[in-house]
């Protein structure tokens, strides 16, 4: 048996350890059963779950849900569609979401599986700086998926990299503006709007 503030009782009968646990207005739990004989705690029971709700909570707070964002392209996508889906595509990378590209074949278009896979290519090495792929081109049926996954240490080398040009724009040129222009002394300026 345990007492409340850790100390061990030793071994104590039932109704014992029932009635210090009742004289200090505390709960009798049993913490190992399978210990012969069993080990017995003095808590607050109540208090004891509550603190166990808290700290699973605490650790679903900083537990990170990874969700998968899923974009559909078609083998015969305009490029402005490519351009905006794949956009759309980095941006659900870059906010660490994981990625599945679907291509849907329709009709006879699922006799010519190497245009998705071209699409899917292209997928690849536009995002390639910024996630990975984590399954390869499969044909499921009339689709042909592919499953993008961020890369973390490409994504903070990228990052880096980008602050550090920043900076260093602003200390090559600190306080140039461009000239002024001026229309007076200018003597090509089209047609002159004044009549004589």
């Amino acid at each position: 048996m345990i007492a409340a503030n850790g100390d061990q009782l030793g071994i104590k009968p039932l109704p014992e350890a029932l009635n210090l646990a009742r004289d200090l207005d505390l709960d009798l739990v049993e913490v190992a059963d399978q210990a012969r004989p069993p080990v017995c705690r003095i808590m607050d029971y109540g208090k004891y779950k509550y603190e166990a709700a808290q700290r699973a909570k605490e650790s679903r707070k900083k537990a990170s849900h990874i969700t998968v964002k899923e974009m559909k392209y078609r083998p015969k996508i305009s490029g402005g569609d490519f351009e905006t889906k794949t956009k759309k595509v980095e941006k659900f990378l870059d906010e660490g979401h994981k990625v599945k590209i679907t291509i849907m074949f329709r009709g006879r278009e699922v006799t010519h599986p190497e245009l998705g896979r071209k699409i899917l290519d292209n997928i690849a090495v536009r995002v390639e700086e910024i996630g990975k792929v984590e399954a390869y081109p499969r044909l499921d049926g009339r689709n042909m998926t592919m499953v993008l996954a961020p890369d973390k240490k490409k994504q903070q080398s990228r990052q880096s990299k980008s602050a550090k040009t920043d900076t260093s724009a602003e200390n090559t040129s600190p306080g140039n503006t461009a000239p002024e222009t001026s229309s007076e002394g200018s003597a090509d300026n089209g047609p002159s709007s004044e009549t004589a």
